[in-house]
């Protein structure tokens, strides 16, 4: 077809990678009789860093579709039953999610495990750009009701919840820095410094885990859904949940909300997700207001949450040197990324000074 020439009225909707609609209707049609009502057309939606999102219609209702990245991957990373697990067990708890309607392990329909849920609408933030509209006043109210959503969630009894197995919290902390060390190991191509003592560091002031909970893994205001009266519709992206220590949830959210701007220079919405920030938008708490409120809310002593903030600037300094790493394999694409090396010592060197201010207080 020559450049300029409309397609043809009859044309079929594109397909977006990893995701055949007939064969989804097909499988559809056989599971849940009467969900579907005529052909299925399926976008990608933007967004997140790892498992694949669509939106899916028939014309008159809409779901979406869940799915790990195209090629291999490993199933433990990617795993499609754990996030339909945690969902479903969470489902009519004060914790907003979507309703979980179908698991598919049967690689065959779309060449991987996918399961589908409800559609919720909302707004996921990932700027301060993005929140400025909003003002001040509701700003404040949209932040401050992040951290009442991870107080509920820490709140849910895994037991009753039917996720006492969901997880081996006994060692959790040890767990999480030895897992996080060996994946640096695995990303090393030049020198770190500090990163190695930062890791020690860690170790050696490992503190008492309280009482495990569920815990999200990756909670932060761009993993969820804010409606129109800016109360939480949904918290996404659960691929990270699992039992353990609450209080690594709110060092990673303390972590953020200490980003002013983001350290990738001229970043926006399109940076990859641990470099986005909302904290610039006007009304943004500060970080000491939301330890206070989850510590009032929870009850939870919060005294060592520095050394979760700390151990958060690890991991993310881990994450974006991996980045880095297969950038310069040649295994990246868009724009940005020969710039995230660059960042990764920002990370190291807070999180030292984060470690450091434990000890003097």
């Amino acid at each position: 077809m020559s450049k300029g020439t409309p397609p043809p009225q009859d044309a079929p909707p594109e397909e977006p990678p990893g995701l055949d609609p007939e064969r989804l209707r097909a499988h559809l049609d056989r599971q849940l009789p009467g969900l579907t009502r005529g052909p299925l057309r399926a976008r990608l939606i933007e967004g997140g860093r790892s498992n694949l999102t669509y939106r899916v219609t028939d014309g008159t209702s809409s779901w979406v579709v869940r799915r790990p990245p195209l090629g291999h991957v490993l199933a433990t990373a990617h795993d499609m039953r754990r996030e339909y697990r945690v969902i479903s067990a969470l489902h009519g708890t004060p914790v907003p999610v979507p309703e979980a309607l179908l698991l598919c392990t049967d690689e065959s329909v779309l060449g991987a495990p996918f399961y589908v849920m409800e559609l919720v609408e909302g707004t996921p933030y990932r700027t301060a750009d993005q929140l400025r509209p909003l003002g001040a006043e509701r700003t404040r109210a949209v932040v401050l009701s992040l951290v009442d959503t991870l107080v509920e969630l820490h709140a849910v009894d895994p037991e009753t919840a039917g996720l006492g197995d969901f997880g081996r919290p006994e060692g959790f902390l040890d767990r999480q820095l030895r897992r996080w060390g060996k994946q640096l190991a695995a990303s090393r191509s030049r020198e770190l410094p500090g990163i190695d003592a930062l890791h020690d560091e860690l170790r050696s002031t490992l503190p008492d885990s309280p009482a495990p909970t569920v815990v999200h893994g990756d909670y932060r205001l761009d993993n969820v859904l804010v409606g129109a009266d800016d109360r939480i519709t949904a918290v996404l992206d659960w691929e990270m949940s699992t039992l353990g220590d609450p209080l690594t949830d709110l060092g990673l959210l303390v972590m953020y909300s200490e980003q002013r701007e983001s350290p990738l220079a001229g970043a926006g919405a399109g940076a990859p997700s641990p470099l986005a920030t909302t904290r610039g938008a006007p009304g943004h708490p500060e970080p000491a207001e939301l330890i206070e409120r989850y510590a009032a809310r929870s009850g939870r002593d919060v005294s060592r949450v520095a050394w979760y903030t700390a151990f958060a600037y690890f991991k993310i300094a881990v994450i974006l040197e991996g980045i880095h790493y297969r950038y310069t394999l040649g295994r990246t694409l868009g724009e940005g990324f020969d710039r995230i090396g660059a960042v990764v010592p920002h990370f190291i060197e807070h999180g030292h000074a984060t470690l450091s201010a434990l000890d003097e207080s």
